[in-house]
């Protein structure tokens, strides 16, 4: 009797055609939500590997991940942007943009620099209620490609296709885990990037060039933006968005961040039992869920605490890592003078928490 392979839920034809990881904004291992963001900001604030980028404004924003998405499209979860403080005027240098960064050995397929280099197309799902242009962008090694969108309904989500042809100049995408290039989809920018003529075929970086027309979404606080289905694939045509199954999806955001956290009743523990130690530091070996995409940094987001057969150890400072392998496995130290933890309970120390915390391990490009 013949047999039917059955694919996985959300697994079609050609899987993993979507260069863009956590597309449909399921995973946010950062948070839901975060405010007060405004100039000087580039970071990952809630949705795992999408950056916020806000320069030389007064406006501020809040980010969260919305349950706002498009009716009957099997999302469950979006991005938004919503202005808390708004900057009318924008002064000539204002950036504001969400920014998606792609290391460059998965890119090499796409021929750059190269007669045959593939054209890439671009659909996501979009809502605001400030209509008018926007531009989408790649960035890579000082060359730029542009293109603009129209939000033409308020408050209504639309889905939006855009198709940016292979870049045939400039130098070949590195192979390597540094990032090859970069999608930004822009919120608002003053003269600096606005007053030439939009560069929509592939050249050499100019600022004037890149985000001409964009309307400005800090002009009130009534301004709000969402974003889910973001899909970018080889090719001059879209394809339905690849959907992945949760645990698939979450481990290929692991590589870039990792906050392990494994509930037991009331308290946290993470990691695993404790390792080596001396007066000042105990070691903990740690190992990801898959490799990460290079040296991480550790962070301790709230209260990390240590347990033993004793009882609680508190006031740690994390940051050491050691005995790095390819990203796979390392040693995370804590840190602490006369720590007090005998030889004797050691076997039974594990990382733990007694509140809303967890070490962040980061390897974002």
């Amino acid at each position: 009797m013949a047999i039917t392979k059955i694919p996985a839920a959300g697994f079609t034809g050609n899987n993993f055609r979507n260069i863009i990881i956590n597309g449909d904004m399921s995973i946010a291992q950062r948070g839901t939500s975060a405010t007060g963001l405004t100039a000087g900001t580039e970071n990952y604030n809630t949705v795992d590997r999408w950056q916020t980028g806000i320069f030389t404004t007064s406006a501020v924003f809040t980010q969260t991940q919305s349950t706002d998405v498009p009716s009957g499209q099997g999302f469950a979860k979006s991005l938004k942007m919503d202005c808390t403080t708004a900057d009318a005027s924008l002064a000539s240098a204002v950036q504001m943009f969400l920014r998606y960064k792609i290391e460059g050995q998965n890119l090499q397929y796409l021929n750059y620099a190269n007669a045959n280099a593939k054209s890439l197309t671009l659909s996501f799902w979009v809502k605001s209620n400030k209509t008018g242009t926007y531009i989408a962008e790649i960035l890579r090694s000082g060359r730029t490609i542009n293109k603009s969108y129209t939000i033409d309904s308020a408050s209504t989500w639309e889905k939006k296709t855009i198709t940016f042809e292979g870049d045939t100049g400039g130098s070949a995408i590195s192979n390597n885990n540094s990032a090859g290039f970069s999608i930004l989809f822009f919120l608002g920018n003053g003269s600096n990037m606005t007053s030439g003529t939009l560069q929509t075929s592939w050249g050499t970086y100019t600022d004037a060039n890149r985000a001409v027309g964009q309307v400005n979404l800090a002009d009130s606080t009534s301004n709000e933006w969402f974003i889910t289905g973001v899909q970018l694939e080889a090719g001059t045509t879209a394809s339905d968005f690849e959907f992945l199954p949760y645990d698939v999806n979450y481990l290929r955001c692991a590589r870039y961040c990792w906050r392990p956290m494994y509930e037991y009743s009331a308290v946290k523990y993470l990691h695993s039992q404790g390792g080596y130690k001396d007066a000042n530091y105990v070691a903990f070996h740690v190992v990801p869920p898959v490799p990460m995409r290079t040296t991480p940094s550790v962070t301790e987001i709230g209260n990390v605490d240590i347990w033993s057969q004793n009882g609680f150890y508190t006031g740690w400072t994390w940051g050491f890592i050691m005995g790095i392998h390819s990203g796979a496995e390392w040693y995370v130290s804590a840190n602490k003078t006369s720590h007090g933890i005998a030889d004797a309970n050691m076997p039974y120390a594990v990382i733990n928490t007694q509140a809303n915390g967890w070490l962040e391990y980061n390897a974002e490009l």
